[in-house]
């Protein structure tokens, strides 16, 4: 067998010859045995980042180096006012250390309640036992949805189909015979067997791929990156700009050496946008907090994001929309057959499959087993096949083999029947024919000539919440599309009763096409009778129309949609292939959790869109004054005292706030351009208006302590401007956003009038004509600010 894709890089996995076990499994003696020789499967599943990690990623930023520096020498050549800059970072780093431990915490509880739990056979018993308790040569029994968590070899079938494509990308199933190896990483898609561990722990072939999957990560995020690029050309930015200042400051203008490097310092930090990284990472971990406490499990950071992104989710109707559970309510014998002898047959069929689906557990709950009856051979229920069958020698000797599936597989198309399952499926109910094959079960073309002997009539139980669910979806434009291996009248009846409207369409008339296929996915919503394959190509057709699309499910049939949806959303009672590759697994099976996701992921970027330009403007204004201050050849106008002071009134506190409030707008794409189309034009506003005080200053006044006031009526240009930046910001307003841009301008008017204060951050505002001409200048920067703020709206459209 070759191996592509995922398994590049890593070793074929050639099994040694074991002996085999006994059919009972190992003894508790041999289990003992195996643990003390360390033949265990102990691989670490990480659900999140190591506290090692999440403390390295906080404090060793390439930012925090910079400020870093520049605060040790600060607090040996200034008062302690002009080194706060570097508490405030001591603050940031600490805050998102430990949001991102809660986070941790969060994550890695949820993450042992979805935890596989295989059901391994010992002392001739079978039990579920956590992954890590699997030992080497345990008997582990698989069905339906079981992924197998370690390599073995199979030394039992019924019918088994594993599908390894999740390892080597190849979507058929692979029948699996006595003999044959079995790797971990593949998952069963129909039938059922046992196979014996060959290698745990470390050595298993998909352990490093499983690992590396399992981690918490913040890749394929368009706002970190995004932030990341924004740094980038920060970065490349400051530097010719901190020379320039460095040489103004220290060479040219000769002033003292400590006021000198206080005022080259001042104009360096504030070029740092070192909150914006702490605050996304704040937003994000706060984000799996909140779904946390909701029992939603956030495999990945970027699922947050990505579901707010989404403009199409594609829903699987079964396990989504209708509850696992069904009921068997009518049973329609056809061609004159004998009802009781039909009840024996379904009573044997349900008996015939050890995992049986929710339908054939309807079946077994309505009929008793017939004792009498022995089934001999069975073909477990396929998706891709739609029905199941069996042969039983019957009490009286006789043998017969039985087909239980979709009607509309197993008759011809003018089979008169099917007008009666139609509208039985236009009542959104489900049904199965039973019928008698002619023919063997290893028959490729078994279901040609069964003659239909019964309709078996099912009701699916609706999900409460489903109805509330589709609505928020529609309020929020994001689209729905009911995908199902169903019967389409069946579903379209579900949808409908659900509120669902749009038309009803059957797969199998679908273009094969993916430009047609997607234009027919754009104009319908109804889905029905999607093989496997089809729910993949449907997903990459509404991708190649653009749409985000985000695929919910439950069972196996979901699995390679999953992979491929933008955002991949498991049930966590669904199978564990479903689990192992959706980024968002909904613990609490409840579908109406998916709104608070969506709430989440939009509050998070719709609110850090809004901070970065906080930080951005400053970043651009401090780039500016730096370079005018260079080309004029004078002073740096600020101390950091002030900037610090500057930057927690108008950002700091003002983000933190405005970075977990609620926010239902949509997420658009393009982060950076949308961030600096305002950032440029508000940090050039800024920097112009308060060079001008400034300079107008500098004429105006004389003698002894003049830079100082030149100092504090600049402070308050700048202030009052990225005040007005600050109150773009924060609209629409509210009450606690009022409140908010107030407390800030409050606490600056405290600086300025408790004398105390006015000594600390040496702030004082000397004479009237110029702290009036400062506000006069703010107030024309503000209409500027609107004005050009406005234009960029109309002209570059986001």
């Amino acid at each position: 067998m070759t191996h592509t894709d995922a398994g590049a890089g890593l070793d074929t996995p050639v099994h040694s010859a074991r002996a085999p076990v006994a059919t009972g499994g190992l003894t508790a003696a041999e289990v003992a045995e195996r643990v003390a020789r360390g033949e265990v499967n102990d691989v670490p599943v990480r659900s999140s980042r190591s506290m090692t990690d999440i403390v390295r990623a906080n404090v060793f930023t390439r930012f925090n180096a910079i400020i870093g520096v520049l605060w040790l020498i600060m607090l040996f050549v200034a008062p302690i006012q002009d080194s706060l800059f570097g508490f405030v970072i001591l603050a940031n780093t600490g805050i998102g250390i430990i949001q991102e431990w809660r986070a941790k915490k969060t994550l890695d509880s949820l993450a042992v309640i979805g935890e596989a739990r295989p059901t391994v056979r010992r002392d001739g018993v079978a039990a579920e036992v956590s992954t890590s308790e699997i030992v080497l040569d345990d008997l582990i029994e698989i069905g339906p949805g079981d992924k197998a968590v370690v390599d073995g070899v199979c030394v039992e079938a019924d019918g088994l189909e594993i599908d390894e494509s999740l390892l080597t990308g190849e979507a058929d199933p692979v029948v699996k015979r006595p003999g044959d190896q079995v790797l971990s990483g593949s998952f069963v898609v129909a039938g059922g067997g046992a196979f014996q561990a060959t290698k745990v722990g470390r050595e298993a072939y998909a352990a490093q791929l499983a690992e590396e999957a399992s981690r918490f990560t913040l890749v394929h995020s368009e706002l970190r990156s995004g932030i990341s690029t924004i740094l980038k050309y920060v970065t490349w930015m400051m530097i010719p700009a901190a020379i320039g200042l460095i040489i103004t400051q220290l060479f040219i203008k000769q002033n003292e050496l400590d006021d000198s490097i206080a005022r080259t310092v001042g104009g360096i930090v504030p070029m740092v946008p070192e909150g914006l990284v702490l605050l996304t990472s704040v937003a994000f971990a706060i984000g799996v907090i909140r779904l946390g406490r909701q029992q939603c499990l956030v495999q990945e950071l970027p699922a947050i994001e990505g579901l707010a992104r989404v403009d199409t989710v594609c829903l699987d109707k079964t396990g989504t929309l209708t509850e696992g559970g069904m009921d068997v309510t009518e049973l329609r014998p056809l061609g004159g057959s004998d009802e009781d002898y039909i009840r024996q047959v379904l009573g044997a069929l349900g008996e015939s499959d050890p995992r049986p689906n929710a339908s054939l557990q309807a079946i077994i709950e309505a009929y008793p087993d017939a004792e009498d009856w022995r089934c001999t051979e069975s073909l477990p229920f396929s998706s891709a096949r739609k029905y199941s069958g069996a042969t039983f020698s019957e009490g009286n000797g006789e043998a017969s083999t039985w087909l239980l599936g979709a009607p509309d597989v197993l008759l011809p198309a003018d089979d008169p029947a099917l007008a009666e399952t139609d509208r039985l499926n236009e009542q959104g109910l489900r049904v199965l024919l039973l019928a008698r094959a002619g023919r063997d079960l290893d028959d490729p073309d078994i279901a040609e000539g069964a003659k239909p002997a019964a309709l078996v009539v099912l009701e699916q139980r609706l999900r409460p919440d489903a109805a509330d669910t589709l609505r928020y979806f529609a309020e929020q434009n994001v689209r729905a599309k009911v995908i199902s291996g169903d019967n389409a009248v069946s579903v379209g009846a579900v949808a409908t009763k659900l509120g669902l409207t749009g038309t009803t369409v059957d797969a199998r008339t679908l273009p094969r096409d993916t430009d047609g296929m997607a234009t027919a996915l754009d104009e319908a919503t109804v889905f029905g009778r999607v093989t496997p394959q089809q729910k993949r190509d449907m997903v990459g057709a509404l991708q190649s129309h653009g749409h985000n699309v985000a695929m919910t499910g439950d069972g196996v049939n979901d699995v390679l949609a999953l992979k491929d949806a933008d955002i991949g959303v498991a049930m966590g009672s669904g199978s564990e292939a479903t689990r192992a590759v959706a980024q968002i697994v909904l613990l609490n099976n409840s579908f109406a959790t998916l709104p608070s996701v969506v709430a989440e992921g939009r509050r998070v970027i719709g609110n850090i869109t809004r901070v970065a330009t906080l930080f951005l403007v400053k970043t651009v204004y401090s780039v500016l004054l730096a370079l005018m201050v260079v080309f004029w050849q004078v002073e740096y106008p600020f101390l950091p005292r002030h900037l610090t002071l500057l930057s927690t009134l108008t950002i700091g506190v003002p983000a933190f706030f405005l970075a977990l409030a609620p926010n239902k707008e949509r997420a658009k794409p393009h982060f950076v351009r949308r961030v600096m189309r305002y950032a440029i034009p508000g940090g050039v506003v800024a920097a112009v208006a308060t060079f001008a005080t400034y300079l107008i200053a500098r004429s105006h006044y004389s003698g002894e302590g003049a830079l100082d006031a030149e100092t504090s009526v600049a402070t308050l240009t700048l202030f009052l401007i990225s005040m007005w930046v600050l109150a773009i910001i924060a609209r629409p307003y509210t009450w606690w956003r009022l409140g908010l841009v107030a407390a800030m301008g409050f606490g600056f008017l405290l600086v300025l009038v408790v004398p105390w204060l006015q000594e600390f951050f040496a702030l004082r505002l000397v004479g009237m004509t110029m702290p009036w001409i400062a506000v006069g200048i703010s107030a024309g920067a503000a209409v500027a600010l609107e004005f050009m703020w406005r234009w960029v709206d109309r002209r570059f459209p986001a």
